[in-house]
């Protein structure tokens, strides 16, 4: 199973402020457990909203919408793709985290869509589709 774990911004992430050396050196050791456990898939810190954009849908039409934006709480500052067993087994990992602003801040576990979550949608046609995408992203 994998699962996306979600960093939520805090003020000072959407005001550019950057970790301690110290907080950079535990989640170096922390990173370091997940990817010596075989977990670890990917991860990331994310730059401020303000340096970012959305794409608004609305039928056919696309607007672009610049950032910054508004709702701290609702915004991302980073993630780890992380592949386990369970989702006792995301919590227990995130569990052993470094607070990612040394403030108050959360994490959310969200696991990702399998193939065969789809259920009759997920044509052998599309797995097929999905298997060959992920060769590719492999050799990349």
């Amino acid at each position: 199973m994998r699962f996306m774990i979600i960093v939520k911004a805090t003020a000072d992430s959407e005001a550019g402020k950057m970790p301690s050396r110290e907080l950079l050196t535990e989640m170096g050791k922390y990173n370091e457990q997940l990817i010596n456990a075989g977990v670890l898939l990917a991860g990331e810190g994310l730059h401020p909203s303000a340096r970012g954009a959305r794409v608004k849908f609305e039928g056919s039409k696309r607007t672009v919408v610049d950032g910054p934006f508004a709702e701290t709480k609702e915004l991302i500052a980073g993630f780890w793709l992380i592949q386990v067993k369970s989702k006792e087994e995301a919590i227990e990992w995130v569990r052993r985290c470094p607070n990612p602003f040394e403030c108050d801040s959360e994490i959310e576990i969200r696991q990702v869509f399998e193939m065969e979550d789809f259920g009759d949608a997920a044509t052998p046609e599309l797995c097929a589709q999905e298997e060959r995408m992920r060769a590719q992203l492999a050799q990349a």
